[in-house]
């Protein structure tokens, strides 16, 4: 019983947590969204299987960190068609192929 009696804590100055508005604009970049869209690029055009699936696992990582819908949405898709059409074309032999020369 002393020690609730010693307690400097004052229960009725507590107030709950109200977080800040942040305008869209003055959100923090997002960088897995960006490289997402970088290594989705690579795999599409230099037909490198390990961007395509980067791209992937990069697009998925942003979709859960996601903070302004409608922005980083648009980047998302563009990324995730990147990687998908740079893993259809890899592994479907879809696109221009190198000829082997002898």
């Amino acid at each position: 019983m002393a020690s609730q009696s010693n307690d400097p804590r004052q229960p009725s100055a507590a107030r709950p947590y109200k977080p800040s508005i942040v305008a869209p604009q003055d959100l923090p970049i997002d960088y897995s969204g960006f490289i997402a869209v970088v290594f989705g690029v690579f795999g599409a055009m230099f037909r490198y299987k390990l961007c395509s699936w980067l791209a992937i696992i990069f697009c998925a990582q942003s979709l859960a960190n996601m903070r302004n819908f409608e922005n980083d949405l648009k980047q998302i898709s563009m990324a995730m068609m990147f990687g998908i059409m740079g893993l259809v074309t890899n592994y479907m032999g879809l696109g221009p192929r190198s000829s082997p020369k002898s």
